[in-house]
């Protein structure tokens, strides 16, 4: 027999059968009977089909609801819980506090964007060299007092961390001049227990072995661990310098179970973790000042030290920081400007609405600074660079 060709019809040996198919079953009851059912099951499964895709899209659409409803909820017990508690009183310190700031344009509802600032460091490390003529400052001698005796029997006598310092022992300690003041770590008389701040005496001899250090600390596992950038500090920074994390017990083990363990040196990537136990402040933001302003106490042997708030991320080599801030300038201390803020009457006003502290003590506080000279820092003078500035050089 011969082949017709294949363009759209089928060889006659293949048309033939399934013509005879077909037709057979299209001659018989059974056949016809076959061919409704199979057309009643399609129409039977695209139906169920059809109502579980609307089932599932309805279902979705329910549950976005309900997330929605409560994120909403939630924002509206947080503002409620972050609300001052004297509405009256904290309007009244706004208007006193930001009364210069009539006659500017209305801030914008929305968080302001900040981004890096640029800053020219050199491109290495290599050929660092401390300027011999840097340490021409004042120096002078500092002694601490380490330990406090009961003035008197009869007296209700409970030893502090910071020590029993008065107002004339606060006012002297101001001046550039050989002295022995408080400064932190203040036993109490034997027989007393410790004021706080303990550390284990291995991690004690390693802080005392260091020369140029970079430090933070996170208590009350008040945040999560950053890890400083490796590929971006220095073989040299990594051999020479102290990167130190100090941490509390319930803080290590927050981050023992997100991964992060010491390995058999105490190290978490370039941290040194140093464990403090028995913080002195039950408030973390007042323990966590404790290194943040006491580093020369903790690291009495270094010649240089990088505060770094736990919020932040070491993306520059510690040296190549010291080399552009220091030595470059010829200036023997820097400090960060604040993105947003720049005054401390700004600062008052925004501890009180983020209920940081207790509202009567940071007016306490606040009255203490003011009748103490403390004066509204001016943008528009640059040679104020700080709001006690005049008044320390006897101006």
């Amino acid at each position: 027999m011969a082949h017709y060709r294949n363009n759209s019809e089928l060889f006659t040996e293949r048309r033939g059968i399934i013509y005879t198919i077909f037709n057979s079953l299209g001659k018989t009851f059974h056949g016809s009977r076959v061919l409704r059912r199979s057309r009643r099951f399609g129409r039977i499964a695209k139906n169920r089909l059809s109502r579980w895709v609307f089932f599932l899209a309805a279902l979705f659409s329910i549950s976005l609801t309900v997330y929605g409803l409560k994120m909403f909820f939630q924002a509206k017990i947080e503002s409620t819980l972050s609300m001052p508690h004297n509405l009256q009183q904290e309007q009244n310190m706004a208007e006193t506090i930001l009364v210069s700031d009539a006659g500017r344009p209305p801030k914008s509802k929305h968080r302001k964007q900040h981004f890096p600032c640029e800053v020219q460091f050199m491109k290495s490390v290599d050929g660092l060299v401390e300027p011999k003529s840097y340490m021409n400052f004042s120096q002078f001698s500092l002694e601490y007092v380490d330990e406090e005796e009961k003035l008197s029997e009869n007296d209700l006598f409970e030893p502090q961390f910071g020590g029993h310092q008065t107002l004339k022992e606060r006012e002297k300690s101001f001046y550039a001049n050989n002295q022995t003041l408080h400064c932190g770590f203040v036993k109490g008389p034997l027989g007393y227990s410790s004021t706080g701040f303990d550390l284990n005496e291995k991690d004690k001899a390693y802080m005392f072995s260091c020369k140029v250090v970079v430090s933070s600390c996170i208590f009350g596992s008040s945040d999560f661990l950053r890890r400083p950038t490796s590929r971006l500090i220095s073989q040299y920074s990594k051999d020479n310098v102290c990167f130190v994390m100090f941490l509390d017990d319930q803080t290590l083990s927050k981050l023992s179970s997100e991964g992060n363990y010491p390995d058999d040196r105490g190290y978490i990537g370039l941290w040194k973790v140093v464990i403090v136990k028995n913080l002195p402040y039950d408030d973390m933001r007042r323990t966590g000042k404790v290194p943040k302003f006491l580093s020369h106490r903790l690291f009495p042997n270094a010649r240089y030290s990088i505060w770094l708030d736990s919020k932040m991320r070491l993306n520059s080599d510690p040296m190549l920081m010291i080399e552009y801030f220091l030595w470059r300038r010829n200036t023997e201390y820097a400090i960060s400007n604040h993105y947003d803020r720049h005054c401390v009457w700004e600062e008052v006003l925004q501890n009180k609405r983020l209920n940081k502290y207790n509202h009567t003590a940071i007016d306490e506080q606040f009255n203490f600074y003011q009748s103490d000279g403390l004066t509204k820092f001016d943008p528009s003078d640059p040679n104020n660079l700080l709001p006690s500035y005049k008044r320390f050089n006897g101006s």
